[in-house]
């Protein structure tokens, strides 16, 4: 045994083995973790720098930086004339940081109070207490608004406020407040802008992007308690102002318009207000375009209009929806039929299609059947020539010149006029007008629209077509802007003037005109006359389907041989118990006589005078106190004047109106020889419907003079006087000039 070999023992290599391959294992997953938290360790990096970057440094910046907006000056809009219409003013934007109060009040110098603090800014800034306390619960926020574009006697009130009190955490920042110069004038055409200085209507939404600049920016360090760290840091980036609006709007005429807009609803008690547009005939520039009710455009939210307000208040509308309605424009956002004012396209049509001459004859029986309906005229007119057709306002003569032409040709003519598509004036939503389909159009339907009925256009589409009728056939459209200048000055854009197409010849238009001026001569249009000048023009009244309300309008142009300015005035359902028989003739042509008296000779219009007209025109009474009694009444002969004596003197000792006035002519001078003139004050009679011939007496017999307007051409015995200038029962001197407006009160379209 003791020979016998041992055997080797194996157990170490063994656990060699199994140690080796426990050390390969722990390597492998210390590898593996190391390389997965390596990996999560790069994610998260990845996703700080990278992914979070922008997030991270804007955090980063707000800790250690303030940024303050500095609002850019949005553009200046003018008129033609260079008066402004809107500008951005300096103001100032109040606002608390909550996180800066509430460390403010815990430290132990604070003399104020929360509650002190809310209920000063509140009386200051007139506004909710309460709003106040809840935006200084916001305790991690640094910015909230008290007030937007505070004028700077409020930011003076708050400032001081502050100062006295040592307050630290309410800021006031420079800003720019939208101010219009105006109020409500071409408040439909200007529109307004929002909280934000962002334009939300008319051309302040249609003109944003070139109205509205590039706001700044004001960075500046701060500390860890977020109070300004002065002279650390600061950085300024320049803010870019806004380009400025010409117009082609003229303030004044502008004026005259929406006075004539107001009187003519208020006169006649339209439920759904009226609308008007001046244009230049020739290019197409919009000189006035206004709606009523109209509103203030500094406080556009709020109701200007009675009626709206009792609705309100009665709880038959909502504020949402009187407010959508007083800013809508009527003129290019509501279509309308537009009756025999659109009886001038017809015209135009036939006379270019020569289906109609001006030797054309048409008999009216008083109406015409057409596809078993009877279509009745507004009288038995006889026999008529093509002039007296239109002066008349003839419909069953319309309807055969609106079949002549043919319901393809005047589809044609409708499209060539712009009507079916929209006058593409630069503002924001035009509607677009009602048509029956050319190829459904039936001999009735054509009947209709010859005399403007059972369609519906916008009235700047109408103006612009009728312009085109009267001008010599162009089309133009219609605009407001007539440049965009830069804040240097430099034109960023000019309205072209080109034509967008001819329509009509020379010929044809000239003829249309010569029938138009008829119509205000001695046609239904005759209200429309305006002493001095040659006025061509078109009455129209238009059911609005079965109700029985109506739509009276009336288109006029000046001077009728040359046409300069063309102007259409609607009146949306009158009333039925204004003592005026409703149509455009009666109710609103009288009021275009009055607009068109104003602004025509503003504009430099010249009058041109028949020579009866001139004996009649405003003339200077010649001063003849100290004169004998035969030379004084000699040189007031030569004027033109008529005269009475009070007193047997031979010399002049006084006179009334005195020397240096301007009074119509063939009125009237009393001279004194010898008698004292007395000093008593006149009164003022009652004028509105009486004839010419009584007014005229009681005015004489009251001491006064008078100056006739309106309709003094017309032979008709129903001409009234539809306004005098002075107040009934007021106290004037001797010798005062009433002007009153005459109306034939019995015309119809």
């Amino acid at each position: 045994m003791a020979n016998q070999e041992k055997k080797p023992n194996r157990m170490p290599e063994k656990i060699r083995r199994v140690n080796r391959v426990i050390q390969s294992r722990t390597f492998v997953l210390m590898l593996i973790l190391g390389l997965g938290t390596f990996l999560l360790l790069v994610g998260k990096l990845w996703q700080l720098q990278i992914v979070r970057h922008d997030e991270l440094q804007g955090l980063a910046l707000d800790q250690q930086t303030r940024s303050t907006v500095v609002s850019a000056s949005r553009g200046t809009i003018y008129d033609r004339d260079g008066n402004i219409l809107a500008i951005s003013a300096t103001a100032e934007t109040i606002f608390l940081s909550p996180k800066e109060l509430r460390e403010e009040l815990e430290k132990e110098e604070t003399t104020w109070t929360k509650e002190y603090l809310a209920e000063n800014l509140a009386q200051i800034l007139d506004v909710n207490i309460e709003g106040i306390y809840q935006k200084m619960e916001n305790v991690e926020s640094q910015y909230e608004v008290l007030k937007l574009r505070a004028d700077e006697e409020v930011a003076n009130q708050v400032r001081e406020f502050l100062n006295e009190n040592k307050i630290h955490g309410v800021y006031l920042v420079t800003d720019a407040k939208r101010y219009y110069p105006y109020g409500t004038l071409a408040s439909h055409v200007i529109g307004f802008v929002g909280d934000d200085n962002t334009g939300l209507y008319g051309l302040e939404a249609r003109y944003e992007d070139s109205l509205e600049g590039q706001t700044g920016l004001v960075v500046t360090a701060k500390d860890n308690a977020g109070n300004d760290m002065l002279y650390e840091y600061e950085k300024y980036y320049d803010a870019k102002n806004g380009d400025d609006l010409v117009l082609t709007l003229d303030t004044t005429v502008q004026y005259y318009l929406e006075k004539g807009l107001k009187d003519m609803v208020t006169r006649f008690d339209a439920a759904q207000g009226a609308s008007g547009i001046v244009l230049n005939a020739k290019t197409g520039a919009v000189l006035a375009m206004g709606s009523y009710p109209n509103y203030d455009l500094n406080d556009f939210s709020a109701i200007q209009d009675e009626k709206m307000k009792q609705m309100i208040a009665d709880g038959s509308a909502s504020l949402g929806d009187m407010q959508m309605r007083q800013w809508r424009n009527k003129a290019l956002n509501d279509t309308y039929e537009p009756g025999s004012t659109f009886k001038v396209v017809t015209l135009a049509a036939a006379l270019e299609e020569g289906v109609v001459t001006p030797e054309t004859t048409y008999t009216c029986t008083g109406g015409t059947v057409m596809s078993g309906y009877t279509i009745h005229c507004t009288g038995h007119h006889g026999s008529q020539t093509l002039e007296e057709t239109v002066a008349n306002s003839c419909n069953p003569a319309f309807i055969s010149y609106g079949l002549a032409v043919g319901p393809e040709r005047f589809y044609d003519y409708m499209r060539a006029f712009g009507l079916m598509s929209g006058s593409g004036v630069d503002l924001d939503g035009e509607a677009t007008g009602i048509f029956i389909n050319e190829d459904s159009l039936t001999d009735l339907d054509l009947a209709c629209y010859a005399f403007g009925q059972n369609f519906n256009v916008t009235p700047i589409a109408l103006i612009a077509a009728q312009a085109a009728c009267i001008n010599g056939g162009y089309l133009h459209q219609p605009y407001v802007v007539e440049q965009v200048l830069a804040d240097d000055g430099t034109v960023r854009y000019q309205h072209d003037g080109t034509p967008i197409r001819q329509v009509v010849s020379e010929a044809t238009s000239a003829e249309v005109r010569k029938c138009l001026e008829l119509v205000v001569a001695d046609g239904t249009g005759r209200n429309g006359q305006v002493t001095g000048y040659r006025i061509g023009g078109k009455t129209g009244t238009a059911d609005k389907g079965q109700t029985g309300e109506v739509v009276v309008s009336f288109m006029c142009f000046a001077p009728a041989d040359d046409p300069e300015v063309i102007m259409l005035l609607a009146l949306d359902t009158p009333g039925r118990d204004t003592g005026t028989y409703p149509s455009g003739g009666a109710m609103v042509a009288p009021v275009s006589s009055k607009i068109m008296s104003e602004i025509l000779p503003y504009l430099g219009i010249e009058p041109s005078f028949s020579a009866e007209e001139l004996l009649g025109a405003d003339t200077t009474v010649p001063n003849v106190i100290d004169l004998s009694t035969e030379e004084a009444t000699t040189r007031l002969k030569n004027k033109g004047f008529s005269f009475r004596v009070v007193g047997s003197g031979d010399t002049i000792t006084d006179q009334t109106p005195a020397g240096g006035t301007v009074i119509p002519g063939k009125s009237t001078v009393v001279l004194y020889a010898g008698e004292a003139k007395s000093d008593d004050l006149c009164t003022v009679p009652p004028l509105v419907g009486k004839s010419p011939a009584e007014a005229n007496v009681a005015a004489t017999n009251a001491g006064l003079l008078l100056r006739f307007t309106g309709t003094t051409a017309s032979t008709s015995g129903s001409v009234r006087v539809l306004g005098q200038s002075e107040e009934v029962g007021a106290q004037v001197p001797a010798g005062t000039v009433i002007t009153v407006q005459l109306s034939d009160t019995a015309v119809a379209d």
